[in-house]
């Protein structure tokens, strides 16, 4: 278990790039299997669950070559699927939640696909009902054997169908849209994800010869098609870290510029840092967080009401930024509740915060009452563990903001979605060591 060693309080200035999007990645790189021609991907990001998938993919036969810094083709010509039947694929499949999007392009291009239950973040339950009832819905007859924790679905040929989705899942729409682009018929699907990387996925696949309209929209209508072809794609920057950024600017007082953020993509995060009173500015394709000297004040409703950020499916606030939020906002002047209606316990983490001089009221598993110290009173420095990959960078932007030296544990959740974040943080100016450990 490695560990960092932040020594905060000190300023950061100067430009930093996001790194490809992590979670458009994980859809991206499941959708090669769906062709057995040549599929290039430029900005791939290099971190552990992306890392762990091409390792996955390799393993069931995918043949990989990296051509450059975050590009590789694949081709999925010879795919393997006796390794989905091995002891070796239930384990591999364990480790990462990402691993349930491989089911629907096998089975919409081999007629099977099977996952362990996948892992991922601990921080609440995370229902998988609506992956497979979109198979279901298709045709495909499910299995479960308990015992082994281990799913699989199998269809002689797909048939396009009529879906209602119970909730707009992300990756449960990816992985339906996988399997529907070679199901017979017209498949539509209403309540749909509608998320810019869902939208990426969307757009490979039709120049991969899919037949979907709607995109963008949350009724996605697909015509099934014989077969697909290769193509070439390009990831959008990261808009996790983007947001991550805007924070660290903010609880450091720092001069910041975050170059190439593909602005239209970016939806309500700039609107919900503006209301917390952090001050962003558009320069091209660049946010340029200017150094808040006087800090930043959160906006109340227009009847005075206190400011309640909350999570929602897109175009809602993703609740990947809520940690990120919370953390700023013990620093700003001002209150606000933050609720994070989409997961149970991603909000335990704040007890390392209130160990740090934050004034955090924990109301409920979902919500929690934020009082800002308008840096009157600094964070201290403390030591404390990573629970997991948000909560991670969230106690990395305390501390970077702290006085003090803090050390932050289990580092690799950190890992898990950000590129070389010690390396990058350094370049502006932060000072933070890696110890690896045993």
């Amino acid at each position: 278990m490695s560990t960092f060693i932040i020594e905060g309080g000190h300023q950061l200035k100067g430009k930093i790039q996001p790194q490809g999007a992590k979670n458009e990645a994980l859809q991206i790189l499941c959708a090669v299997l769906l062709t057995a021609e040549e599929v290039k991907i430029e900005n791939i990001p290099d971190i552990i669950d992306v890392n762990k998938l091409i390792a996955l993919l390799k393993k069931l036969g995918v043949k990989i070559n990296k051509i450059g810094s975050g590009s590789y083709t694949f081709k999925a010509d010879e795919v393997n699927l006796k390794y989905l039947e091995s002891e070796e694929f239930k384990e591999d499949g364990k480790g990462l939640r990402g691993s349930i999007m491989i089911v629907g392009p096998l089975l919409g291009r081999f007629g099977k696909g099977y996952i362990p239950k996948p892992g991922g973040d601990k921080i609440g339950r995370r229902r998988l009902d609506t992956h497979f009832e979109g198979f279901i819905n298709l045709g495909a007859k499910f299995r479960y054997n308990k015992e082994d924790l281990f799913y699989g679905v199998e269809a002689k040929k797909l048939k396009g169908a009529y879906m209602l989705l119970d909730e707009a899942s992300v990756t449960g729409t990816a992985n339906i849209v996988m399997a529907a682009v070679l199901a017979e018929g017209t498949t539509t699907i209403y309540n749909a994800a509608c998320e810019p990387y869902l939208q990426q996925l969307c757009k490979m696949l039709n120049r991969m010869g899919a037949k979907i309209s709607g995109v963008g929209s949350n009724m996605l209508i697909i015509e099934g098609v014989d077969e697909l072809g290769g193509t070439d794609h390009r990831m959008l920057p990261d808009m996790i870290e983007i947001g991550s950024w805007i924070g660290l600017a903010a609880m450091t007082k720092s001069e910041l510029t975050i170059t190439n953020v593909s602005w239209d993509d970016l939806g309500q995060i700039p609107n919900v840092f503006r209301k917390i009173g952090i001050t962003i500015e558009r320069q091209g394709d660049d946010i340029h967080i200017p150094e808040h000297k006087d800090g930043y004040e959160v906006q109340n409703y227009i009847d005075d009401s206190i400011l309640t950020v909350s999570d929602a499916p897109w175009p809602g606030f993703t609740p990947d930024l809520l940690s990120i939020i919370l953390t700023v906002l013990t620093q700003a002047r001002g209150s606000a509740v933050v609720h994070q209606k989409m997961f149970e316990s991603r909000l335990f983490f704040v007890d390392k915060l209130i160990d740090m001089g934050a004034k955090i009221i924990l109301c409920d598993p979902h919500r929690a009452t934020v009082i800002g110290h308008d840096f009157k009173s600094t964070l201290k420095a403390t030591t404390m563990t990573s629970p997991d990959i948000r909560a991670g960078v969230s106690l990395l932007i305390a501390a970077l903001s702290a006085k003090g030296t803090s050390t932050i544990h289990n580092i690799e959740q950190i890992d898990r979605g950000y590129e070389n974040i010690d390396e990058r943080l350094r370049a502006i100016g932060a000072k933070i060591t890696r110890v690896k450990g045993n």
